[in-house]
């Protein structure tokens, strides 16, 4: 029973090593501007619902969402967001309106955002 349990342990050891991950890669910076989408989808929502019921409500979100991502992206406030290729091939855009990271450089995302690896 003692070979059995150091065996258990051994191989627990082993595996546990072996789902270390791999950082990830940044591709490339990338536009955000989910902030004025959201805006103009919250403002676009209510005169919408105001002038047409809930089908006024509907295409007052959809049209103020369009607004609002066009209206942020003219005045050149969009917020940095970065496409990030995982150790599995994976490529997602990940939003980053703090840090500033290079094309190229290792990254490590922790919830929902990007944290630079450090070697």
């Amino acid at each position: 029973m003692k070979y059995l349990n150091a065996l258990a342990v051994s191989i627990g050891l082993g595996l546990f090593g072996a789902g270390v991950a791999q950082a990830d890669e940044v591709l490339s910076q990338t536009g955000d501007t989910t902030t004025g989408a959201g805006f103009g989808a919250g403002a676009g929502s209510s005169v919408g619902g105001a002038a047409g019921g809930p089908i006024g409500a509907l295409l007052g979100a959809g049209i103020g969402l369009l607004v609002g991502h066009g209206v942020q992206t003219a005045s050149g406030l969009e917020e940095r967001a970065y496409r990030v290729r995982s150790s599995t091939g994976e490529e997602q855009v990940v939003r980053s309106p703090r840090e500033e990271f290079a094309v190229g450089q290792q990254v490590e995302i922790i919830g929902r955002r990007l944290h630079a690896v450090t070697p």
